[in-house]
């Protein structure tokens, strides 16, 4: 009987303290919930236009307000969210799930914070107007969320206040960068196309009260935005004297976005590894075409005066000068994109190689990239919508280019190099591990998903298509692939060498041509991506390198049982979440 009474009295001790550990997390987690539903709201007020796209229509009828006034006020509220957050929230008491998010939004928080203490794009980027004026109303004209009556109600509320924002971009814009300024300016014709071509057209179709409403503005708008075009042109372009490099700001920027478990130290220290390991096997792979391709010299017994880094150049750089005229057409190059996307799915598919969703995204084609620098854009359901296409919106990379650029474009993206960007950027692309990620994700996790983790998932898979035999093993997709892969290591190397270190645009075009055989047309364009969206050049290869570590820990404690596919699925089946937390789960 004592026994018994001794292990009846262990057990309830025992649930006693589950339940006061449970009843704690349930405290603290309902606190985070309600101070960060409190922030949420407070970002959506400031940021109308983005709150509207990504399926939070409290503040549809309002624009963005950026007066001087109001963005002190945002900076206040938002020192007041950090507090709340890092002192009145106790982590260690949070739910497994919910530190995720908590995590997170202490990043995003924090990045936040980082836009009003040094980027201030208000001040310095007229690219941040720029993307409030194309979306403010074809966010709520072209997206069927609600009843077509509310959203005409409310487009024809927000349209009188785009004046009073183009008055307050022209007051706030101080010295932005050149790149930006020139940037905006080639966006701009497409801005204005949109008021004066596709939104009368959008109008046919609305209330008759509301389309006379917005229509009495519209002139107003319009003579609004062309003034400001003007002003972009005459008065902004002449005083962009600002510098685009981040400096000390770009490591916070890459803190609070990387989410990382290796050291950047050790990420350099890689990717210039891998930069010679690369080229060193494009090499090997290119010699038996270089015997056979009228060779300039004896591969067998090279002059003496080539060191062995010139001859392997000269090996490399005649391989692809000979295979690049195999290309598509010009008007063939969308079509011929989609096609390799249609071929690696069903590789990939029959070779069991990955898990596919059964859904597929759908293929927009538009006029003009996304920011001038993306032609491939994913746009997944907005976060806080229960239902809704992913959709890939693809604009043709010829576009505004000369016919020579676009015979070099064309060479760049030859018939062996083509299935590989479509396994990037199409299918699966980001579009395979952002789906399944959602699946398992929260409202924080689909708003700030971890862009390294999705944006280096898909180099996986091209190792996986060269070495399952894609193409019949043909040296040639490889040599591609390599080149590809080879092209992630430099946008890395340079993201460094740009924002924190004084790598002119000369000297960045010079290495991407030389180090990464990219043609110049190409290397203009990776410049101005990586000048113009910070960050972006790291994700991808950070991912990779991330992934590869992880995955040799998880073969490690796996043993035979281990498989690169059931890895892969794994990796996505906590949603898009830290690296550093990802890591945890994966190893308990």
């Amino acid at each position: 009987m004592k026994k018994t009474l001794t292990v009846i009295f262990v057990v309830l001790a025992l649930l006693s303290g589950t339940i006061y550990v449970y009843t704690q997390q349930n405290q603290e987690d309902a606190k985070f919930q309600k101070a960060l539903d409190e922030y949420l709201d407070a970002l959506w007020k400031f940021y109308p236009t983005t709150a509207t796209l990504v399926g939070y229509h409290k503040y549809d009828n309002k624009l963005e307000d950026l007066s001087s006034k109001n963005i002190e006020k945002q900076y206040e509220t938002l020192n007041k969210f950090n507090q709340q957050f890092v002192a009145k929230v106790d982590q260690t008491k949070l739910s497994p799930e919910v530190l995720d998010d908590y995590l997170m939004i202490v990043d995003a928080l924090d990045y936040e914070v980082l836009k009003h203490e040094n980027l201030l794009p208000w001040e310095y980027n007229p690219l941040f107007y720029n993307s409030i004026l194309a979306n403010c109303l074809r966010s709520l004209l072209t997206k069927e969320f609600a009843p077509l009556e509310t959203r005409a109600k409310n487009a024809a509320e927000r349209i009188k206040n785009i004046p009073k924002l183009i008055k307050q971009a022209k007051e706030n814009l101080k010295t932005p960068p050149q790149i930006y300024t020139e940037t905006a300016l080639k966006q701009f014709p497409r801005i204005l196309d949109f008021y004066k071509t596709e939104l009368p057209q959008l109008l046919e179709q609305i209330p008759a009260d509301a389309k006379n409403k917005i229509n009495s503005e519209l002139p107003k708008v319009i003579s609004a935005l062309e003034d400001y075009q003007n002003f972009l042109q005459n008065e902004l372009l002449p005083r962009s004297t600002g510098n685009f490099r981040l400096q000390e700001a770009h490591r916070r920027l890459l803190r609070v976005t990387l989410q990382n478990n290796l050291t950047l130290e050790e990420l350099v220290a890689r990717a210039k590894a891998d930069y010679n390991n690369l080229r060193r096997e494009m090499f090997l792979v290119c010699i038996p075409f270089f015997k056979i391709m009228k060779p300039p010299f004896n591969i067998e017994q090279p002059p003496s005066n080539l060191t062995e880094e010139q001859i392997r150049h000269t090996v490399i750089n005649h391989v692809l000068n000979n295979i690049k005229s195999e290309h598509v057409n010009p008007d063939e190059f969308s079509a011929a994109l989609k096609k390799e996307a249609d071929k690696v799915k069903a590789f990939l598919q029959e070779n069991g190689l990955i898990n596919l969703p059964e859904a597929n995204p759908k293929i927009v084609d538009v006029d003009h990239p996304y920011l001038g620098v993306d032609f491939i854009r994913l746009v997944p359901p907005g976060a806080y919508e229960t239902s809704g296409d992913f959709s890939l919106k693809i604009a043709s990379m010829l576009t505004d280019l000369s016919e020579e650029d676009s015979q070099l474009l064309l060479e760049e993206y030859n018939n062996y190099f083509l299935p590989f960007y479509a396994t990037r950027t199409i299918y699966p692309g980001l579009f395979v591990p952002t789906y399944l990620s959602f699946q398992h994700a929260s409202l924080v996790q689909k708003l700030y998903p971890n862009q390294p983790l999705l944006k280096g998932w898909p180099i996986f898979v091209e190792e996986m298509l060269v070495y399952n035999g894609f193409g019949n093993y043909d040296l040639r997709l490889r040599l591609n692939q390599l080149k590809y892969k080879l092209k992630a290591v430099i946008d890395f190397l340079l993201e460094f060498n740009i924002h924190e270190g004084g790598m002119t645009k000369e000297q960045a075009i010079s290495y991407m041509m030389r180090g990464g055989f990219q043609s110049k047309v190409e290397a203009e364009r990776n410049w101005d991506r990586i000048a113009l969206l910070p960050g972006e050049g790291v994700y991808a290869y950070v991912g990779f390198q991330e992934l590869l570590e992880l995955e040799k820990q998880y073969r490690q404690l796996k043993g035979a049982d281990y498989s690169r596919k059931e890895f892969l699925e794994k990796v996505l089946s906590f949603g898009p979440i830290h690296l550093r937390q990802l890591k945890k789960k994966l190893f308990p």
